[in-house]
């Protein structure tokens, strides 16, 4: 079957949502397509989660990463007013502009019911904190936050999913084999069901989980891809009470440092007070992340965040998504899942085992993770650039380096090699553009939903 459209969006992750939400509602009689290989919103769901299974069973489309909300759709729902991290947004356009973008999609969010609730760092506790990393060499990187709460965040999006199926077509469990140019006839896409889907014009936001798949796309395209970073650490978990003078004051902390043994940048990442690890699986390989939820009966007496390595290479390796994919794997290997290392084992060349885990202060909140020895998947440099930042957080979070503190491993954040864009987002092939984290320009909601309204008024200028 062959139908034609007048755009198509390839994925409905944050990026992909926001596109389609800004064409239907400023031009109507639009024909526009969205697809993904996951499901709706309603009917997403994880085996795990569901408490079905008590580890990964490799779905053949991960109800986690895949379908409408993409892999925000079950996280804790940071929204962060910035750009100086969650994504390089600014390399294509003015900061100003950035921002507007950022504070137009926060205003979706909120007829949606977002909290207008926002965790300022322009206040006195906060300036004295940035004060006290910095003594330590520590750089805290200032931003205002929302938290909307993992189950506030599916709200949130069930009730933009309502709003968007009535001006644009969402076809899920669609999952797009290949891309053809039409030779300015626009693209083709073609389904696994073997279905074809032309449209004039082509956003792709493919996600996390279709950043390697994607890659590979553009390069039989002909389209020039730059090296991108990926990103390689772990999952610390710890009592509530270590983080708490810094969680109180500035809700997601980014903290970065620059290792002193190798100078290479490490940074909290996704922090998640009283939150919840969790697993999630990309193509086939699992990894760990972390969820935070407002309401307190739902909330855990520990918090988690990610410790984050950020490596970029340059020629001739071109090829950093199956780098951090290899990395993530062996960990799998040797736990079958995700694993979980207490820091003291880990620092004393101890494998901790189930009976050594048991005596342990911290309860891990993923009970699914085996316990093992980090040090057997995670390279040497990473692994010594995450103990030397545990030390280092241990000056300004006291208890940050206690025996018990939880380690999980792997955490990768994969970001597809970056494209090279115009300032409109659009590719060197004309009408085709790429958008949130699987495009390689973003890493987060903020950024990523920005960069999805950015195309979509690009398209709409251009038919105006």
């Amino acid at each position: 079957m062959n139908t034609r459209y007048d755009v198509a969006i390839l994925g409905c992750g944050e990026a992909g949502i926001f596109a389609g939400y800004e064409l239907m509602h400023r031009n109507p009689g639009l024909k526009v397509v969205a697809l993904d290989q996951g499901a709706d919103i309603y009917t997403r769901s994880c085996p795990i989660v569901a408490g079905k299974v008590k580890e990964c069973i490799h779905c053949k489309v991960c109800g986690t990463m895949c379908g409408f909300g993409g892999a925000g759709a079950f996280s804790d729902g940071k929204y962060n007013f910035t750009t100086a991290f969650g994504g390089w947004l600014t390399d294509f356009m003015p900061q100003d502009e950035v921002m507007r973008l950022i504070d137009y999609v926060d205003s979706i969010n909120m007829k949606h019911g977002a909290t207008d609730k926002v965790f300022s760092t322009d206040t006195p506790e906060a300036r004295a904190l940035e004060k006290k990393a910095l003594e330590h060499d520590l750089h805290l990187l200032q931003a205002r936050c929302k938290h909307l709460g993992t189950e506030n965040n599916l709200k949130i999006l069930q009730s933009i999913y309502e709003e968007c199926r009535k001006g644009v077509e969402f076809r899920f469990h669609t999952a797009v084999t290949k891309i053809e140019n039409l030779n300015g006839e626009g693209y083709r896409l073609i389904t696994e069901q073997g279905d074809e889907i032309d449209c004039t014009w082509l956003i792709a936001g493919p996600g996390r989980s279709g950043a390697e798949w994607f890659s590979n796309q553009c390069k039989d395209l002909g389209i020039q891809l730059i090296n991108n970073q990926v990103d390689i650490g772990v999952r610390v978990e710890l009592p509530a009470k270590v983080f708490e003078h810094i969680t109180d004051v500035v809700y997601e902390s980014k903290l970065v440092y620059r290792t002193k043994q190798y100078g290479d940048p490490v940074r909290t990442f996704c922090m998640n007070p009283y939150g919840h690890v969790v697993a999630e699986s990309v193509e086939g390989i699992n990894t760990v992340n972390g969820h935070s939820y407002s309401d307190p009966a739902l909330q855990s007496e520990n918090t988690n965040f990610a410790l984050l390595v950020s490596n970029r290479f340059t020629q001739p390796f071109n090829e950093p998504y199956r780098y951090g994919k290899h990395i993530a794997s062996l960990s799998n290997m040797l736990a079958g899942g995700v694993l979980v290392q207490r820091f003291g084992d880990l620092v004393s060349g101890i494998r901790t085992n189930e009976h050594r885990l048991s005596k342990s202060f911290v309860r891990p909140t993923l009970t699914a993770a085996v316990p093992g020895d980090l040090s057997l998947a995670l390279p040497k440099r990473q692994l010594d650039d995450i103990i030397e930042m545990i030390y280092q957080l241990d000056k300004i979070a006291p208890g940050t380096a206690n025996y018990d503190t939880l380690l999980y491993g792997a955490e990768v954040k994969f970001y597809s090699a970056r494209l090279a864009l115009s300032g409109e987002l659009e590719t060197s092939l004309h009408g085709f553009f790429a958008v949130g984290d699987g495009a390689g320009i973003t890493r987060g909601l903020a950024q990523a939903g920005a960069s999805g309204v950015k195309a979509a008024q690009v398209i709409l200028g251009r038919l105006n």
